[in-house]
């Protein structure tokens, strides 16, 4: 059944409502905080969740006008309800069920990693069951998707997230916080063979990530000297290596029919062309949403309730606010 969605999604920094129905974007409007914390070297929790409050009301408002939309012209409504930041999360989450009980419509609970999980499904038809990279500042996992609210975790990381560790060698490298597009950038003026940093656990017989000794390598070079474009571009390779050598192997032992990459840094394009070799040694096809939807977006809210709600998951307004929230324990009433 084809419903008009409006998701909101404040589980970190970014507050962003969107507006989605029969697998079609009709509004998108975010508010990063990036300003806000940048001061502190990463995001505070409490401005943070005041920043959530203070723009969730307006950004809903400017969505339905992008839309063309009335509040009862929605028939779905939905929120992020971890993992996160439980303060931001608990901004979305009550706005949604508020403007769902004043409307007289019905509320869906978004779990925030299946949100990023089904996101490239809104722009291919990808067949069931498909091998998820998911790598953000939070997260790093290796998932097949059977299908929707059908997750089985294959691997995790087992200390830093990807997104994190590009984070922090940004910081080595003098740069602000969230500044992983800017290892990206330098990397591509570098030598990746300049320095030969680790790759951990890339001979080990599980499906699990590390990188904190992959960061700490780079710190001490950044110690010693070098030069920053040489640094981020042999960091870089070594992540890619890594990666892309546990999602061969998870896609040679898990029989998925397809590979997908989701999260933030899922847009790191030399992520991307390694992965797209992995799936043609595979013999399956590659899919990853638009880069500007790999990151944390209303959409992705709005897309995962509509499936979700059309696979018959009813959660209803007694939900409430997840820090954790592993995939594993989704199911579909």
């Amino acid at each position: 059944m084809q419903v008009i969605t409006l998701g909101i999604e404040s589980s970190c920094d970014d507050t962003a409502v969107g507006i989605a129905g029969g697998g079609k974007i009709l509004a998108h409007r975010a508010l990063t905080q990036t300003g806000a914390h940048e001061c502190y070297g990463g995001v505070v929790p409490e401005i943070a969740s005041r920043a959530h409050l203070s723009a969730a009301d307006k950004l809903v408002e400017e969505a339905l006008a992008d839309a063309g939309l009335k509040l009862s012209d929605i028939d779905l409504f939905a929120a992020g309800a971890g993992p996160g930041l439980i303060g931001g999360v608990v901004v979305g989450l009550s706005l949604a069920q508020s403007l769902a009980f004043a409307a007289g419509k019905n509320f869906v609970a978004v779990n925030h990693l299946e949100a990023h999980a089904l996101m490239p499904t809104m722009f291919a038809e990808i067949p069931y069951p498909y091998l998820l990279f998911l790598a953000s500042g939070g997260h790093t996992q290796l998932v097949k998707v059977n299908r929707v609210g059908d997750y089985e975790l294959l691997g995790t990381t087992l200390d830093d997230a990807c997104g994190e560790c590009f984070d922090k060698v940004a910081k080595l490298l003098g740069f602000s916080y969230m500044g992983g597009r800017e290892v990206e950038r330098l990397a591509g003026g570098g030598n990746p063979r300049a320095f030969d940093f680790p790759r951990p656990l890339i001979n080990s017989h599980g499906l699990d990530f590390s990188f904190s000794g992959l960061k700490t390598a780079v710190r001490l070079q950044v110690e010693k000297g070098g030069s920053p474009e040489d640094i981020a571009a042999s960091f870089q390779a070594a992540a890619v290596e890594v990666i892309g050598a546990k999602v061969r192997k998870a896609l040679t032992e898990s029989g998925a029919k397809a590979l997908v990459a989701s999260g933030g840094v899922a847009s790191n394009m030399a992520l991307r062309s390694e992965l797209t070799r992995a799936a043609t040694e595979a013999g399956v096809e590659f899919f990853a949403a638009p880069p500007k939807y790999c990151v944390d977006n209303g959409v992705m809210i709005a897309h995962a309730a509509e499936l979700a709600w059309n696979a018959g998951r009813r959660t209803g307004m007694g939900v409430n606010p997840r820090p954790r929230w592993p995939l594993s324990e989704l199911r579909n009433d």
